[in-house]
């Protein structure tokens, strides 16, 4: 990304863009169900069976990620295998599962889980506390 900042009317169109594409991880089901198959390609009956959903959900719950974009399928016999097929949704996943299960980052900088500091590279030349602003950002939101 650029430093420059977007003009007025494209800001609007992608924040349409951004909301649409953050409703689908909206949905603590959804965001089950991502969070898994961001792990390793997985076939239906291997989600159906690790996740307990029931066939019906589970196959409404894909065809909405497919039809999204977010999800890819491949047929290997009678078998369907789901994988992530868009690299925005690999990157959240990987700041969610740092950030609220403490997983190592498969790709870019770790994030700090809430509450936890953060150590930036460089010899320990100071400590980034996300989850301190967090905290903050909370207690503030209640007064």
């Amino acid at each position: 990304m650029s430093g420059t900042a977007l003009p007025f009317e494209e800001m609007q169109e992608k924040v349409v863009e951004a909301a649409e594409f953050m409703r689908l991880f909206s949905t603590p089901g959804r965001l089950m169900l991502l969070c898994h198959i961001a792990q390793r390609e997985r076939s239906v009956g291997e989600i159906q069976e690790d996740l307990g959903f029931k066939q019906p959900a589970l196959s409404q719950q894909l065809a909405e990620l497919r039809q999204a974009g977010l999800v890819e399928t491949r047929r290997q016999s009678r078998l369907v295998y789901y994988s992530i097929s868009d690299g925005r949704v690999a990157m959240v996943m990987d700041m969610l599962m740092q950030m609220f299960c403490e997983v190592t980052p498969r790709i870019g900088t770790p994030i700090a889980p809430v509450g936890l500091p953060m150590r930036q590279s460089g010899g320990g030349a100071g400590v980034t506390f996300l989850g301190e602003m967090a905290q903050k950002a909370r207690l503030e939101e209640t007064d």
